[in-house]
């Protein structure tokens, strides 16, 4: 039992549940024999008046009816505590086990993520805990119970006679071997069956995100082809999968029932020999029929636990990825970041390449470079989302390797080029800042955000639902949503990621105006490809291809003529683009 619970990786209360389950189901396992043992009973006073030529005990006929009666009752009771110990134990551990993989997901580094499809870790909390759930309450409780209460009958018949119950479960290790033998080739099919149908999730989840792009380009016929190719492939791998562990079972099923033959050719011949009275023989071909039926539910819930095996792995690895830690309770006083030969890659290519740079505290430091320079992925690393390959990160002299990343991002306040928003009222989002902020509070950093005019023109303003990702937003709606976020937090430490990217014109100085209440008194770290947005910066560091290229102000970069006075005049140049020239 213990190394069940390892495999399933049950808690502590998980594990008793699992064990009291299993007592339930091996009590109503063993009270559903209880009527048979009174049909019996019955059966041997029926015939005693015809073997011996007396008359029908009828008091203990009816004796025998109410304990039938009792014994009925017994088993629907049972079966009851059986459904509390095993269903409703399940579905509270299943719960359990979600919650734990979804807080480990959210310690994990983003490097784990950069190596995961979604939709795999969306089996992971879906797919894989439901096997488990299920293993928990129909599989691993019923299996045991079976094998426990086929061998207490097997004992029982062996002291009633030894003969017959030979003869009774002689077929039983060679229709074992139909099913444990081939073991590992069921392995195989089921792990193509996964591959399979986490194939079908990840086309399902990529055709749904870009049916804009599928709708926009026609792409209807080809995208949705890779889609039922998927689809058509788990249908494959599924009917063969049950073909070949259907005929297995059958097969194993076939020569477990050639016990009751032999059973019936024993008892024949030890009835002849006069070695066994006809009601023993009677006996033993009544149990035959019906111990044969726990023992087929043990040959068709083996195959299930064998593929749950296959769905634990990735639960396993999952689990083997190694969380993100620190202190819990770390204070910082003091907000300079410094990084000192910092290095990282992403699949073993570096983007950034032994960057030193001082960010001082209360002032602005803008990060500019072309595109795939680094500058996203350094301040990624100063959030803590990657530790780096090399070097460190300080702040306030202290290493972010030694603070939990959680504990950290209480210092730190983000406003990213992709907003991310929940399909959640505008109140609540907001409140994502700061989760035990008032009302007013939210009202403020909305006002402060330049967002009040449009949410108060929303059908139900700050209560109104605003869709998956901020779908009834437009992008510089959500965008200032993430401002009034970071507003809300009041963090020391401010992340700028594009902060103004997805702004029109209109609406930028407003923006801006709101940003500039942000920065007051912090350490802010600007990304912006729009130049003249960081040219006030306290201190511009320019990144060409991961490396440090240049530091210091706007002015003393352009008058160095550099990589930054470079990037000026390719954005001026691109100022003067017209589309009506370039579509001639």
């Amino acid at each position: 039992m213990r190394k069940i619970k390892n495999l399933l990786r049950l808690s502590e209360s998980g594990y008793a549940d699992l064990k009291r389950g299993v007592v339930a189901c091996l009590l109503c396992k063993l009270c559903q024999l209880l009527p048979f043992g009174v049909i019996l009973q019955v059966i041997t006073l029926l015939l005693e008046p015809l073997l011996s030529g007396g008359t029908l005990n009828t008091a203990r006929l009816w004796l025998w009816l109410a304990v039938g009666t009792a014994a009925a009752a017994l088993y629907i009771a049972a079966c009851k505590n059986e459904y509390h110990k095993t269903y409703t134990a399940a579905y509270s551990e299943a719960e359990k086990i979600r919650v734990e993989v979804a807080e480990r997901l959210r310690r994990l580094p983003l490097s784990f993520f950069n190596k995961k499809d979604l939709s795999e870790l969306t089996a992971n909390i879906m797919g894989d805990c439901t096997a488990i759930e299920h293993t928990m309450s129909h599989v691993v409780p019923g299996l045991i119970a079976d094998v426990v209460t086929a061998a207490a009958v097997c004992a029982a018949l062996a002291f009633y006679n030894w003969r017959m119950a030979i003869a009774l479960f002689a077929a039983l290790p060679l229709s074992l071997c139909f099913v444990i033998l081939p073991r590992g080739v069921m392995n195989k099919f089921g792990e193509r069956l996964v591959r399979a149908k986490l194939e079908v999730a990840e086309q399902t989840q990529e055709y749904l995100e870009g049916i804009k792009v599928v709708k926009a380009f026609g792409l209807a016929g080809a995208k949705s082809k890779s889609l039922k190719n998927a689809m058509r492939r788990m249908m494959r791998e599924s009917m063969i999968t049950e073909a070949f562990c259907g005929v297995l079972i059958t097969l194993a099923m076939m020569v477990l029932q050639a016990g009751i033959g032999l059973v019936t050719l024993t008892g024949v011949t030890l009835l002849t020999n006069g070695s066994l009275a006809p009601v023993p023989m009677l006996t033993f071909l009544v149990i035959g029929a019906r111990i044969y039926a726990p023992l087929i539910v043990i040959f068709t819930l083996l195959p299930e636990l064998f593929f749950m095996l296959v769905s634990t792995k990735r639960m396993q690895a999952l689990r083997r990825e190694q969380p993100m830690d620190g202190d819990e309770n770390a204070e910082l006083t003091n907000f300079t970041v410094e990084l000192k030969n910092v290095s990282f890659a992403y699949n073993k290519k570096d983007v950034v390449k032994n960057v030193s740079l001082t960010l001082p505290q209360n002032s602005v430091t803008a990060l500019v470079g072309a595109s795939g320079s680094g500058k996203t992925t350094v301040s990624r690393l100063i959030a803590r989302f990657w530790d780096p390959r090399g070097g460190e990160i300080l702040i306030g002299g202290r290493n972010i390797r030694e603070i939990d990343p959680e504990r950290l991002m209480r210092y730190m306040s983000f406003v990213f080029q992709d907003v991310v928003l929940f399909d959640d009222t505008v109140m609540n989002n907001i409140r994502i800042g700061k989760r035990d902020a008032t009302d007013e509070e939210v009202y403020a950093a909305a006002r402060a955000a330049r967002c009040d005019a449009f949410i108060k023109a929303m059908p139900s303003g700050y209560e109104t639902i605003i869709g998956e990702n901020g779908a009834t937003l437009s992008g510089g709606e959500r965008q200032r949503l993430s401002i009034a976020r970071a507003l809300l937090k009041d963090a020391p430490i401010v992340l700028l990621d594009e902060a103004t990217a997805s702004l029109d014109p209109e609406n930028e100085t407003q923006i801006q105006a709101a940003i500039s209440e942000l920065v007051k008194g912090r350490t802010v770290v600007v990304i912006a490809h729009r130049l003249r947005t960081v040219m006030g910066a306290d201190k511009i560091a320019v990144l060409e291809d991961g490396a440090l290229a240049e530091v210091g102000d706007g002015e003393e970069l352009i008058r160095k003529n550099g990589v930054f006075a470079r990037l000026c005049r390719v954005r001026q140049e691109s100022l003067g683009w017209d589309a009506g020239r370039a579509a001639r």
